[in-house]
């Protein structure tokens, strides 16, 4: 079992990290914050132009045909550069959901488009305030007509369609939607990283095509999910890595009472938490993004361990951030708050921690019984 990215991954992060580095993605994060916008065109133009959004599309529809390591590799560096971009609302959901389960039609039609930008997606399936459930879905869907209402949706005001999970008379349905018809309504919701902006989108009546079987939805969901776990966790240990590296620079440079900080004992502690945290999580999404690349049975397990050991890494290290660098940290002009309100909107855009503990908990258990 080889657990690390080959050469030619490891030569696509580096190339990554470049791009997003020379484009000063985090400072674009921060000038997001001061307008109205929830998303960086020009620098998703630039991705697009990459062909990222292609990265995992097959060869036959236009795409680059590689595989999900490959995107793993990408989502550390815009974790790292907190990208405000819709990458992973169009890419780890949407476009996945599209690739696995339309049927052909759909795929000729969607994905040349999701290459080249003219189409963006993502995924809505929050209602209210408690973790979505095949019980509490209330939007229906009724002779291809989509009716009710998803909140927390992201990037969905810069997405040009969307999937959503819907209940029929047969089961819980995914629902293909186009933004463009005069049914859909979306408002902005604010949320406390508005570089990853959030909106509800309201169906009156809205056409839909189906994505998937009709009494599987929830299912096909769920597999979406442990999937887009294991990328998150990805974002997750580049922004964990960067708080630290942060914190470790601000420590040599920041002297008090003749020395620099980081000789202080209780400064080591900190950064040794921080270090002990990260090597975690990296160990665990190293192992999920081998499960997930492999199809392995394990994947619901390693995708869950990956999601709870990268949140509460990246929930560190951007917390102890800063509090390393002081009162300094507190401040708008120091980057640290970028990084931790990032780390609080990835804690729960696709579940919060103590579900996907119960996740964890009830994969293991199904483990053990079978």
């Amino acid at each position: 079992m080889n657990l690390d990215f080959s050469d030619d991954q490891k030569f696509l992060q580096a190339e990554a990290k470049k791009f997003l580095e020379k484009e000063n993605s985090v400072n674009r994060s921060r000038n997001v914050l001061d307008t109205d916008q929830n998303v960086d065109e020009e620098l998703w133009s630039k991705i697009v132009e990459l062909g990222w959004t292609g990265i995992r599309i097959p060869e036959e529809y236009g795409g680059l045909g590689l595989g999900h390591l490959e995107l793993c590799v990408i989502a550390e560096e815009l974790g790292r550069y907190l990208a405000p971009v819709p990458f992973s609302s169009s890419v780890y959901l949407f476009t996945e959901a599209i690739i696995k389960y339309a049927d052909e039609e759909i795929k000729k039609e969607i994905l040349p488009k999701l290459i080249s930008g003219e189409i963006v997606g993502t995924l809505a399936v929050t209602e209210d305030f408690h973790a979505p459930s095949k019980e509490n879905i209330i939007t229906e869907v009724s002779s291809e007509l989509v009716n009710g209402k998803k909140i927390g949706v992201p990037d969905a005001e810069v997405s040009t369609h969307s999937i959503l999970v819907t209940k029929s008379a047969n089961g819980i349905n995914l629902r293909l939607i186009d933004h463009a018809h005069q049914s859909v309504i979306i408002e902005h919701q604010q949320n406390i990283d508005e570089s990853r902006g959030h909106f509800s989108i309201e169906c009156n009546d809205t056409p839909s095509k189906l994505i998937g079987g009709e009494t599987n939805g929830w299912e096909l969901y769920e597999s979406i999910i442990n999937q887009a776990a294991v990328l998150f966790s990805f974002e997750q240990i580049g922004g964990s890595q960067a708080s630290l590296d942060m914190s470790i620079n601000y420590a040599k440079e920041r002297y008090a009472f003749g020395r620099p900080i980081g000789s202080f004992q209780a400064i080591k502690h900190k950064l040794a938490d921080m270090y002990v945290a990260l090597t975690l999580a990296k160990s665990n999404s190293y192992y999920a993004a081998w499960a997930l690349s492999t199809e392995s049975s394990d994947l619901p397990t390693a995708s869950a361990t990956a999601r709870v050991s990268a949140t509460k890494a990246f929930q560190l290290c951007s917390k102890e951030n800063i509090q390393t660098h002081g009162g300094n940290g507190y401040t708008w002009e120091y980057d640290c708050h970028l990084f931790y309100k990032r780390s609080k909107l990835l804690s729960v855009n696709i579940g919060s921690l103590s579900n996907w503990k119960e996740k964890l908990v009830s994969s293991l258990e199904q483990s053990n019984i079978n």
